[in-house]
């Protein structure tokens, strides 16, 4: 994969949207005699793909403002040569040229520099009738164009007393979005989602949280089932039939449940794939052949953290790829492609969700030593009016580099789950993060940040000041350690672990013949609500020769973990 000698003069990209319109764009910045062509099968060429739900909620109440381009607004102000409704259908590698079709009929688009930016196409689920046509998908303008015609006309004929009903197939980024905006416009609806939680991405303990914030709005709740099939009912109308035998009433079926490298072109021109199918790229997006690039959804990419290989559709790195294809296409000093953290955020109604290198479920799976630490903090000083809770998740491993993040709030996520993305990619430690300097004033922050908060406890936790237990622990912990609840009595009184001993954390001094009788030689597992008296208690204990662990995230992540355990 050796650079050509000189720029070419002849750059097609195939697929516009993210990646290819990055790429052409940035190679006319650098090269203003090249002969630049974009060729896309669609009839939109650069458009807000992130933006749709926002349009179909309405809270984009202009279908014009998803467009970011036109041909002709590009070709203006580029100069570049856009043509809509052009499909390639193969590439002869050795001649260097493509054979496209259009509603007139195929012809040959010679190039010296390609750039393939195919994206991504939905997953096809195995469900019987989708093709029922109240089934739709959320992925293009059309799309959503055709969701809210659907939508305007179930409104216009609606019952006041009897809300149209929708089913959303699909728990991911997507499917909350799209369930949001429907429950925004009116409608009633069942959400369906095959993992045991809503967002599969997002750590088990915090999940719970979205699920309530779902069920506040109306949204009814299908997890741990699949979709079997669509059809007609008995009133004529549509329904879902579920794996577990509930039927849904469906006037509107939208189904999301993943995509895959639309690489079949590539794949056809003998280019290589990496084992998920996707477009194999070096690190200057070239492919297999020095004169074809590839971004995008389509290529393969390495994970910052696991080093797993595959694609990450996100709308992110596929800019920066076609900026770097294009660097590298015009003989422009490039930045290597660096390896992706995923991070990715959405809202669901009041609350934010959000999540940055690698998971606990992909840490376990790639068998990676971890060590996990939850706080459940105010977003700004707890005394100034306001303050909302925060609930965060880090995952460390043993010398104290940064693996992952995740946090759930109403706000002041997404900033820290900005810090935390741009300290993985930066290689901090626990320690890093204690003495991050961050902007405080009351209104904004505190002055032990929500970060720095994660320092201070993955410090404790992994240098043996603080040993931990965890929320899936609770069965290990009632049967071989004394559990001890340090909340006060009330905080007992609504709810607790059978079998825990209360004692509150001001009164700990006092009563620990107490404790050593009651754990009679065991262990002592402490919790409180959060972790932080809890903290104080365990550092009490272990000063006074017991042998004592705090719970992560205290009854909070406990509770969100072990339901069951809320009533008590």
């Amino acid at each position: 994969m050796t650079a050509p000698t000189s720029a070419p003069r002849r750059i097609v990209v195939v697929g516009g949207v993210a990646g290819g319109m990055s790429a052409a764009a940035r190679a006319r910045r650098l090269d203003e005699q090249a002969r630049i062509v974009v060729l896309e099968q669609s009839d939109y060429v650069s458009f807000a793909s992130c933006g749709l739900p926002y349009h179909l909620s309405d809270e984009i109440e202009r279908r014009d403002d998803l467009l970011l381009h036109t041909p002709a607004t590009l070709g203006a102000a580029l100069n570049l040569d856009v043509r809509t409704g052009h499909r390639v259908l193969s590439i002869d590698r050795d001649a260097r040229a493509l054979t496209v079709e259009t509603a007139q009929g195929s012809y040959r688009e010679p190039y010296d520099a390609l750039v393939l930016a195919p994206g991504a196409v939905g997953v096809r689920p195995p469900i019987a009738g989708l093709d029922h046509p109240a089934v739709h998908t959320l992925r293009t303008i059309p799309d959503v164009d055709g969701l809210r015609a659907v939508v305007e006309g179930l409104l216009d004929r609606r019952d006041p007393a009897d809300a149209p009903h929708a089913v959303v197939v699909g728990a991911g980024f997507i499917g909350l979005e799209a369930v949001e905006a429907l429950a925004h416009r009116g409608l009633q609806v069942h959400l369906v989602e095959l993992a045991d939680h809503v967002l599969p991405p997002l750590d088990a303990e915090l999940a719970p949280l979205l699920s309530d914030e779902l069920a506040a709005h109306g949204v009814d709740l299908h997890l741990g089932v699949s979709a079997a099939s669509v059809g007609t009912g008995d009133t004529g109308a549509a329904e879902v039939t579920l794996s577990d035998g509930v039927r849904l009433p469906a006037d509107l079926v939208v189904v999301n449940v993943g995509v895959r490298p639309a690489s079949q072109l590539a794949a056809d021109a003998g280019l290589d794939l990496g084992p998920t199918g996707a477009i194999r790229v070096d690190g200057d997006q070239r492919t297999s052949d020095p004169h074809v690039w590839a971004v995008g959804d389509a290529v393969e990419v390495h994970h910052a953290v696991t080093g797993a290989t595959g694609p990450v559709p996100l709308a992110g790195p596929a800019n920066r790829q076609g900026r770097r294809a294009a660097d590298s296409i015009c003989g422009h000093r490039t930045t290597p492609q660096a390896p992706v953290l995923g991070t990715a955020i959405v809202r669901v109604f009041g609350l934010t969700a959000a999540i940055t290198g690698a998971n606990q479920a992909t840490l376990r799976r790639e068998g990676i030593p971890h060590e996990v630490v939850h706080v459940h903090t105010a977003h700004h000083a707890g005394y100034f009016p306001g303050a909302e809770q925060m609930h965060l998740v880090a995952t460390f491993a043993p010398d104290g580099t940064l693996l992952g993040a995740q946090g759930v709030g109403r706000d002041g996520i997404d900033k820290r789950i900005d810090v935390l993305a741009t300290s993985i990619r930066a290689g901090f430690t626990a320690d890093d993060l204690a003495e991050l300097e961050l902007a405080y004033a009351p209104p904004y922050g505190s002055a032990k940040d929500a970060v720095n908060m994660l320092g201070f406890v993955a410090q404790n936790a992994l240098d043996g000041t603080m040993p931990q237990w965890q929320a899936w622990d609770l069965d290990d912990a009632l049967a071989t350690t004394l559990v001890l609840d340090v909340r006060s009595e009330k905080e007992f009184a609504g709810g607790h672990v059978p079998g825990a001993l209360n004692i509150p954390h001001t009164d700990l001094r006092g009563r620990l013949d107490e404790v050593r009788a009651a754990a009679a030689g065991r262990p002592v597992s402490v919790h409180c609500a959060s972790g932080v008296r809890s903290y104080l208690a365990t550092r009490i204990l272990r000063g006074s020769g017991l042998d004592a662990r705090n719970l992560s995230g205290g009854w909070l992540t406990l509770v969100a973990a072990q339901p069951s355990l809320g009533t008590s």
